[in-house]
Formats: structure tokens, C-alpha cells, sequence
């Protein structure tokens, strides 16, 4: 084999570089022959440019589809230009080729449009990462990792990793577990977060810290979750809300600008949590279209209709133009989602051609009728969804799904706007109605609103955080709060959670010791890379912007883990496996 000599990457190639010879390395993704002459579309990691041959003078017929070449030509003006190609200016006129390696059929089409479903692309990773639409969202992902170094390292952050094998402690997942060869039945858990270790951070005095940081959750899988995952990982010390806040959407700005030179206009809005889930249905609401909830239950009351008699909450949204789509069928399909929320008292109203239409129509009268068409301002062709339940969360994040899923199915959202905002002055704690205990809104670092304070041990289920989330285009891109760093605070914290004095020396005494040293008031933040990349590649699959991601059944399909390992592996480990 001659020596491998390179010249150019193919997309640096342009109307300039007529006339120039060239050196060329890469796969071939299409080959058309036309007798005379041979079109071959070389692919490297920067795009494609085509290759011509001159039949009569080259025998290149045992190149096939995705072998690897190396080629030198002469850069030729297209008579024909292909505007689909950033080269499509050009072709390369062929007066060398050699086979660097063969390919056998490949099980797959590379190419954007493949043909494979989605468990074939991730059992052949590799040759699924050799599309340009796959390899440009993980160049993606890179420059974002790329401006992050550049504005944090700018504002005097600095980067420094913490333990991968770690402590068990409860931080609102299932740990993974690692078991200790040298010290027999105990066991590591690997990161849900960097958390308590980048506070510690703080009280060393190190002040502004930040790692691109790998966690670990054992947790039920969706579109936009990984057992394995990585966070843009942040803790500064003396920055209040505001000032934290002003920071991190200098960094955003800065991501938006310089991956998809997308201009994000600062301040950013920032919206109430509580105006988010009764306005909106959602803690990560979508404000890219209107759609919003509407407080019908003092009209409804007053019907005959025990449903909503015995409802303490009745709430509606309201979507026009759209009322001769919602035949039975189509109101089945909505169904299903609203009994994901446990909404099972959910009806439809339709204004359609002067006409009202409902199963629940006799008990609506004409006052209560032109109420609900005033307040909801409906029109003719106009639909209705109400939903009544004595669980206000139901019923807010039942509507809210709902209201996600029209806007996706009748296209009400601009795809060229992203929308940005905080989420506020969040709860500190989730309230079980049922059992009567609190559990944490974000984690029990979360430092309580000042003025809330004197309801902790009394109603906690009333204290506001100090919490704050980034929303995207509807997905949660990141959180943070102000974090606790009174040691008797953190303690009424544990407690309240229903951890003994002795679990919460075993499991956090180490932490808790370390706020006797001078804790300073801290805050922090992080980002989702996966979820941050995914909103910017306008894809709504979290495995696309991860080079080698798992399953929904949290499986390789390339590499088949997880896997089970010799008895002799289990014995050096000291664990017996019990099998069904």
C-alpha cells in the first residue's frame, strides 16, 4: 500500500480549488455506473464529494458501497451543480484510487434515511455513526462541551472531577452498586450526581467549580433518559439567586450562538412555579403556544352533575379549528393519555357548525354553556377538554400532557423559536395527601425561602426553595438551588424526611461534620448535556446525541451488557446470584 497522503477534508472543498490536485481518504456511500463513466459519493467525517471516472482509462469495478479509499483526482467545475451538497460545485476527476479496506454488505442503509429500526442502528453503532445526521449532532454535542470550557474557564471556574466509585445515599434514584473485591460484602454506588461532593468543594474555599460530570441512575427509561448520562456540573459560593442566574444564561446565550448561531435575548423570563403548573400543566411548560388552562369549577359546581358535585377541582383547556378531528376515535387516542394521569373524569365539548355537542350536554345548561364559551373564549369549531378530580396535581399534569401532545399533532409550534425560561419558587417538598409525609422536590440540600423557614417543622408542605429550573422547548435542560449550609437546618431537613439521628450519621454524617468548619453560603446548577443537545438537534430522542446508548430496557445491543459473569468473578466478590 502507497504511503497515505491527504490534501484536503472533502467539505473544504470549493469552486476556488478548480484545477487543483488533490489528495483524498474516505468511504464510499454510492457508486453509479453509466457505462462510460462511474459517479462514486466519497464520504469522510466533514461531508461528501463527488468522485468522476473515466471508465475507458480506470477499472474501479470492484469498489463497492462503504469500502474505504484513497483517491487522487483534479477539482472540476460541475456543469450541472447539486445545491443538496455543501461540494456541489465540484466533482473530483479520478486519475488514482486505492482499496485501504473492503466492506461487506452492510445490514443497514447509510445514509439520513436509513431503513433500520432503532435496536439494528444501536447493535451496529459504528456503521450507524457513519451517517451525517448522526455524526453532525454528536460534533454538536462537542462544541457545546467546547463553549462551556471556554465561558467557564472565562469567569474563573475551575474544572475539577470527583469520585466515580462513591457512597450510597439517597438523592431520589435507585443507586447503581459496585461490589468491593478487598473489602468483602460492601459495596460502592456510583454517582447519581457530583452534589454533595461539589459542596464540599465549597467549604474547601475553592469557590467556583464546574465539571462535564458522568452520573449513574437506576430508574425506569423514556425518550429522554440513560442509566448513564452527563451533566454540566456547577457550585459557586456567594451568588445569590439572581446573580447565578444572570451567569448561567450568559452561558446559554453563548451555547445557542456558537453551536446553532441562534441569538437567545437576556434576561430571561422567569415564571412561578405555580403559575407554570395551574397556567400550563407542567413543571417544564412549552410557552411556544397559548393553549393554557382555565379554572372552571365554580361554574361547573353548580350543575346536576355528580361528577363534578363531588370534584374540589374542575379545570379545561380549550383548541380551535379542530373540531371535525375529534370523531370518537380520536378522542379514544386522548384518552389513553389522560388515564396515564389518572384522569378518568375527563369530557369533551364541541362547538361545531352552530351546534353544541357533549356526553355530558344535559346537564349543561344555556348559562353555564355561554360562561364556558366566554371564558375560554371558543368559537364555532372549537373543542372543549375538561377533566374534574379531587387531586389538583392530576388535573393540572393531565390537562398539561394533553396540551403537549394537540400542539404536537395539529403543528402549533414554531420550530424555529426556542423558547427559554426559569422555573421559580419551587416547593420544597412534594406532599403525599394519602400518607401525609413530604418527600424533596429537587434533593435535601435544598436551602428553604428565609421567609418560610418558621413553617418547616409545622407545615413544611407550605415552604417555598430557593430553586430554580431551565425549561427549553418543554424539557427540563437543568436545574439548581441555593443550598443549605446551617448544619441544623440540613438536620430538621433529614428528619422531616424520616431519617433517625443514626442514619443520618451513618449516611451523611461525613457531610453533616463539614458544616462546622465555616460553610459558606453556596448555589449551584446543572445542565443535561444529552437533553441540552438533544433540544439544540431538534431531535426528541436523548440515544441520538450519545455515541453508544442503551435500550429502553436499559441494554447494549451492540456489546449485549449487561451480561451475566463467571461463578468464579461472583466468588472472588464474595456474592451468590440467585436465579429463577
Amino acid at each position: 500500500m502507497q504511503e497515505i497522503k491527504r490534501t484536503y477534508y472533502n467539505n473544504e472543498l470549493s469552486i476556488k480549488n478548480v484545477g487543483e490536485h488533490v489528495y483524498l481518504i474516505g468511504w464510499v456511500a454510492k457508486k453509479r455506473d453509466l457505462g462510460s463513466i462511474t459517479f462514486i459519493d466519497l464520504r469522510d467525517t466533514s461531508g461528501i464529494v463527488q468522485l468522476i471516472v473515466d471508465n475507458e482509462k480506470h477499472d474501479f469495478k470492484t469498489v463497492k458501497s462503504e469500502y474505504l479509499i484513497h483517491v487522487s483526482g483534479t477539482v472540476m467545475k460541475k456543469d450541472v451543480p447539486n445545491k443538496n451538497l455543501k461540494t456541489g460545485e465540484i466533482e473530483i476527476a479520478l486519475d488514482s484510487l486505492e482499496i485501504i479496506n473492503e466492506a461487506e454488505t452492510t445490514p443497514m442503509i447509510i445514509d439520513d434515511n436509513t431503513d433500520a429500526l432503532e435496536d439494528l442502528r444501536l447493535k451496529y453503532r459504528y456503521l450507524d455513526l457513519r451517517r451525517p445526521c448522526m455524526q453532525e449532532k454528536l460534533k454538536l454535542r462537542a462544541k457545546v462541551v467546547k463553549a462551556v470550557h471556554e465561558y467557564l474557564d472565562s469567569k474563573n471556574f475551575y474544572e475539577i472531577e470527583t469520585p466515580i466509585l462513591t457512597l450510597s445515599t439517597p438523592e431520589g434514584a435507585r443507586d447503581y452498586l459496585v461490589p468491593s473485591r478487598v473489602n468483602k460484602g460492601q459495596f460502592y454506588a456510583l454517582p447519581q450526581s457530583p452534589q454533595l461532593f461539589k459542596q464540599l468543594l465549597m467549604v474547601a474555599g475553592f469557590e467556583r467549580y464546574y465539571q462535564v460530570a458522568r452520573c449513574f441512575r437506576d430508574e425506569d427509561l423514556r425518550a429522554d433518559r440513560q442509566p448513564d448520562f452527563t451533566q454540566i456540573d456547577i457550585e459557586t459560593s456567594f451568588l445569590n439567586q439572581e446573580q447565578i442566574l444572570e451567569m448561567m444564561e450568559e452561558l446559554l446565550q453563548k451555547i445557542f450562538k456558537e453551536t446553532i448561531n441562534y441569538d437567545v435575548k437576556l434576561p430571561l423570563r422567569q415564571m412561578q412555579y405555580d403559575e407554570a403548573v395551574n397556567v400550563y400543566g407542567s413543571d417544564k411548560p412549552d410557552t411556544r403556544f397559548d393553549l393554557k388552562l382555565h379554572d372552571v369549577t365554580d361554574i361547573l359546581k353548580t350543575t346536576e352533575f355528580g361528577v363534578f358535585q363531588n370534584s374540589k377541582f374542575i379545570k379545561g383547556i380549550k383548541i380551535d379549528n379542530v373540531a371535525a378531528t375529534f370523531t370518537r376515535k380520536y378522542q379514544d387516542n386522548l384518552n389513553l393519555t389522560a388515564k396515564k394521569f389518572n384522569m378518568n373524569n375527563y369530557f369533551f365539548i364541541k362547538f361545531e357548525n352552530g351546534t353544541v355537542t357533549s356526553s355530558i350536554l344535559k346537564f349543561l345548561n344555556e348559562e353555564v354553556i355561554e360562561s364556558l364559551k366566554s371564558i375560554f373564549e371558543a368559537s364555532d369549531n372549537t373543542v372543549i377538554m375538561l377533566a374534574a378530580s379531587n387531586n389538583k396535581r392530576d388535573v393540572n399534569f393531565g390537562l398539561g400532557a394533553l396540551r403537549t401532545q394537540l400542539a404536537k399533532e395539529f403543528d402549533l409550534i414554531d420550530k424555529n423559536v426556542h423558547d427559554l425560561l426559569w422555573v421559580v419558587d419551587w416547593p420544597l417538598f412534594a406532599y403525599d395527601e394519602v400518607t401525609k409525609t413530604v418527600s424533596p422536590e429537587h434533593h435535601p440540600f435544598t436551602r428553604p425561602k428565609d421567609e418560610d423557614l418558621h413553617k418547616l417543622m409545622t407545615h413544611p408542605e407550605e415552604v417555598r426553595a430557593y430553586c430554580y429550573d431551565i425549561v427549553i422547548n418543554g424539557y427540563e435542560a437543568g436545574g439548581g438551588s441555593l443550598r443549605i449550609y446551617d448544619g441544623k437546618v440540613q438536620n430538621q431537613i433529614f428528619q422531616l424526611l424520616g431519617f433517625t439521628q443514626e442514619d443520618i450519621q451513618r449516611k451523611f454524617g461525613w457531610f453533616i461534620d463539614a458544616f462546622k468548619y465555616g460553610t459558606p453560603p453556596h448555589a449551584g446548577i446543572a445542565f443535561g448535556l444529552e437533553r441540552l443537545t438533544m433540544v439544540l438537534s431538534k431531535t426528541d430522542n436523548i440515544r441520538d446525541v450519545i455515541a453508544f446508548p442503551k435500550n429502553l430496557k436499559a441494554k447494549c445491543p451492540m456489546t449485549n451488557a449487561p451480561q451475566e459473569v463467571s461463578d468464579d468473578q461472583l466468588e472472588e466478590l464474595s456474592i451468590k446470584v440467585i436465579r429463577d
